[in-house]
């Protein structure tokens, strides 16, 4: 849900929470054909003629309700006198001193002063963007694989990550290790997601064999999940089973879910490329494109050193 964009506070997208009803009280009705009313209303609040429905009409009450989630601050804001203006053209109509509107809920929007709906709308506002800010610096770090839970190799990675996030102001958490299992690791993400993480970083289990799945866990939860190759071998060659290794970049509202390789001096290449890409406010296909270069230029420089000593 869009609270807070750039274009300011009126474009601020709000949520009915089904309290989607307008009652006009103290309004006379004779004769009158409710279609023109709901159009009329439609026309106020800048909303289809569908979107608009005369619900119940009682002696001296109108009842409309919004068939829609969620509108923008602009559309009702201090819309009363135009509402019952343009409803007082209407033949049959009759608009009195008394006659007011009632909502509950945001659409109560409708009857209250605009400057004094601007400061309510710009405080949510301001409160939405610092916890968007607080849930962005907070992040969960799973690794996974069958030697790291069975104790046979030190976890070398969570310690590093860690610290440098830890530098750039984020708060990390340990969320253990993982099997290699998709499912487990699809599990996880969801559960981080629905925790408030603003990042979900995962290590490990992203090669060519058979046994690494976090790629694939991680396309369960982002089908659209942005997934280069760092490398490709030939297909069914020795343990490979699949094309090559990858990294995974994915996001869920505003969660990034990181996937990176097992190495610790690769993880350590990933985390100065995500810093980099998340300062620019990159896509998540430009942030992995950003990753996985870094890691292919690692990879050319290793092997230029290589043939270089034999």
């Amino acid at each position: 849900m869009n609270y807070y964009n750039e274009e300011g506070i009126e474009d601020i997208e709000l949520n009915l929470l089904m309290k989607t009803e307008i009652w006009i009280n103290n309004i006379k009705l004779s004769n009158v054909n409710l279609k023109e009313i709901a159009k009329a209303v439609a026309e106020v609040l800048n909303l289809r003629e569908d979107e608009v429905l005369v619900t119940d009409v009682r002696d001296n009450i109108l009842v409309l309700d919004i068939l829609r989630r969620t509108i923008t601050a602009k559309q009702i804001i201090g819309k009363k006198d135009e509402i019952l203006r343009k409803l007082s053209t209407i033949p049959g109509v009759t608009i009195t001193p008394e006659t007011s509107i009632h909502s509950e809920g945001i659409l109560g929007l409708i009857a209250v002063d605009k400057d004094i709906a601007k400061g309510v709308l710009e405080r949510t506002a301001k409160l939405v963007k610092t916890m968007k800010q607080r849930i962005s610096k907070r992040v969960i770090v799973y690794s996974t694989g069958f030697e790291l839970k069975k104790g046979l190799i030190k976890d070398t990675n969570v310690p590093l990550i860690k610290e440098f996030l830890g530098k750039y102001g984020y708060d990390v958490k340990i969320g253990g290790i993982l099997e290699d299992d998709e499912h487990e690791i699809a599990n996880a993400i969801c559960k981080a997601l629905d925790e408030g993480y603003g990042m979900i970083i995962l290590t490990g289990g992203v090669g060519a064999e058979d046994k690494d799945r976090t790629i694939e866990g991680l396309i369960k939860v982002d089908p659209k999940a942005s997934t280069p190759y760092v490398v490709k071998y030939k297909k069914g060659e020795g343990r490979h089973v699949k094309e090559g290794v990858r990294i995974g970049v994915g996001k869920v509202g505003p969660t990034f879910i990181i996937a990176l390789p097992g190495p610790t001096d690769e993880v350590k290449i990933c985390l100065e490329a995500l810093i980099d890409g998340l300062k620019r406010n990159l896509d998540k296909e430009a942030l992995a494109n950003l990753i996985a270069n870094k890691l292919r230029e690692n990879l050319i420089n290793k092997m230029k050193h290589h043939l270089h000593h034999h």
